[in-house]
């Protein structure tokens, strides 16, 4: 009798903690994930734009109005595609004014609530128009780039017990900002796990910053996609930018030799984060140094389309002798690590993360590994999402 006993209570208690520990319904998971948006948003949108800023204050002047000299009609005519090829209601949940906050909502993390119009809701058709306004935006490598992302995104589903609700190909979302204008203001965002990217146009000038891109996995071992990589240049381009360095100049770029979490600062609601210039400046470089530092910056500007790569790179090249160059973690070919480049004009942050989707494989869940890499590219000093040029446009053309 007690044996009987004993098994039918350890049974019982055996089922009431396997009911427990039942994973949480798609209802309540989708309950959860809004309220962890909610106070994400509340939090990282308390405070009014500034934007990064070394030492607490926007350097003024560094981005005029003026013509690029390079077309954004392209641009233009595809956002208005886009738009044709919605329905009446997905334009109404699309398009926000071009001063709206919904630029500073975006976020990295699968469980955000995003607005807009997601692929997953798309036909055929619209999917089309909305690459057609990536096409158009971005450079071939950056559209491939965007592809790749969203590919293992579906790869991280898959490696999930294929979770295709959490994590897929097609959780991204467009969003309009403005009426697509040759003289207004206006922009888009796509936002979604590990690519999101703001393209803001005035005129012939354009602001590609933030750009988050990034994986969890970087390269697809096996899978639909199976041998998608993403991001190994930029990784070796980056090591290869230390290894550059005397050893004088890596005892100032060097912060830490030891990694042992995440490091990268301009996140998401990050937008006036103050960040200090460290590491080496590129005014104590040589001038291969220097060239090895600008190739390396254009590696990430280069994702906009070509002609306006061009004109940042003359912009990052005016401040070259103000940029600097900071590491974290080791130098061998295995080495995890961060570097950041941050000048007057631009921010770049690459860093090698700790597990987050795919802690269940991972050998240890905390330790930062080559296969989760989160990029930042911004614009400090007021300009992200465009918003210096589009508050000197407010000043020359008052809006009611």
């Amino acid at each position: 009798m007690f044996t009987r006993g004993y098994l039918f209570s350890g049974f019982a208690l055996l089922v009431g903690a396997a009911l427990y520990s039942q994973p949480p319904s798609a209802a309540e998971r989708k309950e959860r994930f809004r309220k962890m948006s909610a106070a994400a948003e509340a939090k990282g949108l308390a405070d009014a734009f500034k934007g990064i800023s070394a030492g607490g204050s926007v350097e003024a002047g560094l981005f005029p109005v003026r013509s690029s000299g390079v077309s954004t009609e392209p641009v233009r005519r595809a956002a208005d595609s886009f738009l044709t090829a919605l329905t009446a209601e997905q334009r109404v949940k699309t398009m926000f004014a071009v001063e709206d906050p919904e630029w500073r909502k975006w976020m990295n993390q699968h469980f955000y609530v995003r607005q807009g119009v997601g692929f997953d809701e798309m036909s055929e058709a619209q999917r089309e128009a909305a690459f057609g306004l990536l096409r158009a935006a971005l450079s071939a490598k950056g559209l491939k780039l965007t592809r790749d992302i969203m590919k293992l995104n579906y790869t991280l589903g898959e490696l999930n017990s294929n979770d295709f609700e959490q994590y897929g190909e097609w959780l991204y979302y467009m969003t309009v900002m403005g009426k697509p204008s040759k003289t207004e203001p206006w922009g888009f965002q796509l936002d979604g796990h590990h690519c999101i990217i703001n393209y803001f146009v005035l005129g012939d000038q354009v602001v590609m910053t933030p750009l988050f891109v990034g994986s969890e996995p970087v390269t697809a071992t096996e899978g639909r996609f199976k041998g998608i990589s993403i991001l190994q240049q930029e990784q070796a381009k980056g090591l290869d930018m230390l290894r550059s360095l005397t050893e004088a100049q890596r005892a100032k770029a060097v912060l830490s030799a030891s990694k042992t979490g995440n490091n990268n600062i301009g996140e998401a609601f990050k937008d006036n984060v103050v960040l200090d210039y460290a590491g080496v400046a590129a005014k104590e470089m040589t001038e291969g140094q220097r060239n090895r530092l600008l190739d390396l910056i254009e590696m990430y500007v280069s994702n906009m389309d070509d002609g306006h790569a061009k004109v940042k790179m003359t912009e990052v090249r005016g401040h070259i002798g103000r940029t600097h160059f900071a590491w974290i973690g080791g130098s061998d070919d295995d080495s995890v690590y961060y570097y950041r480049i941050h000048s007057p004009v631009i921010l770049i942050e690459f860093d090698h993360q700790a597990p987050a989707g795919l802690r269940h494989l991972a050998k240890d869940p905390k330790a930062p590994q080559r296969q989760h890499v989160h990029v930042v590219v911004r614009t400090p000093n007021g300009n992200d999402y465009g918003k210096d040029l589009l508050r000197q446009h407010y000043q020359k053309h008052p809006h009611s």
